[in-house]
């Protein structure tokens, strides 16, 4: 009942902010909209491949689009999502690298390495290079490539960086959150740079504009000076909604009685990246790429309740492997769709874009490339079924093992202290410490009453198992573990099957030389070739000695406990 009320009042409250009746074609403070004469015109037969433009979101929640109810200004995505086709049963990770690494290799983390936790700025870490990423794919089948935002899959080498991991071009920052205007990141007390880079040089010159207008510009730009009739892939990875919290006052100003000052500027932001988005559908059209273009919104993660954002009523937030960390939102807006002005709820994930996106190119990717996504064009389009039937969300054995967890809590197949989640049809399961399991109610108010956060507040139960329908139950209230013993187990072998093709756990301890003071006080690559090949053996040395029995000494014992000590650091702080 208290459901269907809140579904009320989130229409009204749509209605009421003026959704129905928003100005699509009002100029925005992102970029002067194009005259009426500059729009194209449909063609009879669009050349193809299409363009694909991809924009990524950063922590913007699953509640904090208008389509879903929010009390957040979103005219653009509402109506880009509404003319193509919404996807109401997709999937993200719960953290940033692990979504961009997904979506770049079309790979789990246990496939690349990247398991546990972020790259962290002073880590000697990055995507894997062995692998082809989509853009590489994409410039193989004559596209053109660009990235615009938030890279954060490592930079310690230079053949880490997005140009040479297959983009033409890139502006953006390499670490995973800065300032908004002077582009400052710190990592830890006084260990602070610039971020922000056009190439490989520093963009010292850009510090000062908000990086949304900023970023959507760049793309304007892009297209400008672009062909259409060259192929065209654009990665636009916004910062928005990421921390810090902060805004052009003239969207703050749009939620000045929002009490909760959190949320007030969060909804700024969100706004001001909405109207980005629309200023970049206009350049598509103006310059003549939108009538064979294929438009994917996608967030990376759940949303952060404790900087603004809202899942309600998903369970969890971001970080965490309840649906509110992992559940996404996504869309896709394209004059391709054969069928559109729809929902869809075929089963999909950040992996299945890239042999999605390298067949609409005409390539081929599949699993005989090592690929854990489906080419889900068909699903999308036509509405026929996903062929994806499980999703595995993750195992990570490094993170803190769950106290009440156990071998033989799990069959005497799995431990169940260690942290996974997998979904295999309706059902869900997760195992160790899946991250805090609060249903966080939209935060509206200026003083949050405690007693409303207590009534939806998890107790910390002992237990290691959790067992959910997720198509009867989506929002995980329901724990039918100790009814279902063979679904358990069945999951359990699932875990089990995958866990024996997960590569080791790639997590390096920071280099002190990756501080910005040894590189002009610019976050940037600081280690060598050489450097490389000689952390390479180091940690094959590492691997042939274990199982040797060696005499301990104090430092060797230092050294271990400290690498330790590190890992969970690094695990408390993201």
């Amino acid at each position: 009942m208290a459901m269907h009320a809140l579904t009320g009042f989130s229409l009204v409250s749509l209605l009421g902010f003026g959704y129905l009746s928003w100005d699509w074609a009002k100029p925005s403070l992102v970029a002067d909209a194009p005259a009426e004469a500059g729009v194209e015109h449909p063609s009879a037969a669009p050349p193809q491949p299409p363009h694909i433009i991809f924009i990524l979101t950063d922590d913007q929640g699953y509640h904090d689009v208008g389509y879903h109810g929010s009390d957040i200004e979103t005219p653009t995505l509402d109506r880009l999502a509404a003319e193509g086709v919404k996807l109401e049963n997709y999937y993200i990770q719960p953290i940033c690298t692990p979504s961009r690494s997904q979506l770049l290799t079309g790979r789990y983390q246990i496939h690349t390495g990247l398991q546990h936790s972020i790259i962290r700025p002073r880590q000697p870490n990055c995507l894997p290079l062995d692998q082809v990423t989509l853009p590489q794919k994409l410039q193989e089948l004559g596209y053109s490539t660009h990235m615009v935002g938030k890279w954060h899959l490592g930079f310690y080498r230079k053949e880490c960086l997005p140009t040479r991991r297959g983009f033409d071009t890139f502006l953006g920052s390499l670490t995973g959150n800065v300032d908004y205007y002077t582009y400052d990141n710190c990592d830890g007390p006084g260990v602070c740079g610039f971020d922000l880079h056009e190439g490989e040089s520093v963009a010292w010159g850009l510090s000062g504009q908000y990086s949304t207008l900023l970023y959507a510009q760049r793309v304007s730009h892009i297209l400008a000076s672009h062909s259409p009739r060259q192929p065209l892939f654009l990665y636009v990875a916004f910062q928005a909604v990421h921390t810090p919290l902060q805004s052009p006052r003239e969207y703050l100003y749009r939620y000045r009685t929002m009490g909760n000052v959190a949320r007030r500027k969060y909804a700024a932001m969100v706004t001001c990246m909405d109207e980005a988005v629309r200023n970049i559908t206009w350049a598509l059209k103006r310059h003549g790429f939108y009538n064979n273009s294929v438009i994917i919104f996608s967030s990376d993660n759940g949303g952060q309740t404790f900087s603004g954002g809202s899942n309600w009523p998903l369970r969890g937030r971001k970080g965490t492997y309840w649906e509110g960390g992992v559940r996404g939102l996504g869309f896709v807006h394209s004059p391709l769709l054969k069928r559109k002005r729809r929902t869809s709820r075929a089963l999909v994930h950040i992996t299945d874009w890239y042999p999605t996106l390298v067949a609409l190119a005409g390539g081929t990717a599949s699993a005989a490339d090592g690929l854990d996504g489906y080419d889900v064009w068909p699903a999308i389009s036509e509405g026929r079924a996903s062929p994806r039937t499980e999703i595995l969300h993750n195992i990570d054995p490094l993170y803190n093992h769950a106290r009440h967890g156990s071998l033989e809590g799990g069959f005497g197949i799995w431990n169940t202290a260690v942290q996974a989640a997998i979904r295999v049809g309706e059902w869900k399961l997760l195992t160790g410490d899946p991250g805090y399991g609060d249903w966080i109610p939209p935060q509206t108010l200026a003083a949050f009453p405690g007693s409303w956060w207590n009534l939806e507040r998890m107790a910390s139960a002992r237990q290691a198992v959790w067992l959910f329908n997720i198509s009867a139950d989506p929002y995980e209230r329901e724990d039918l573990a100790g009814q279902r013993p063979d679904v358990v187990r069945a999951l359990l072998a699932r875990l089990v099957d995958y866990n024996r093709t997960a590569i080791p756990v790639r997590y390096p301890a920071e280099n002190p030389r990756a501080h910005p003071d040894f590189n002009g006080g610019a976050w940037g690559p600081w280690a060598s070739d050489e450097e490389e090949d000689e952390e390479e053996e180091e940690g094959r040395a590492r691997s042939q000695s274990r199982g040797r029995r060696k005499k301990k000494c104090k430092i060797c014992k230092l050294r271990s406990f400290f690498r330790k000590l590190n890992t969970r650091l690094m695990s408390h702080r993201i």
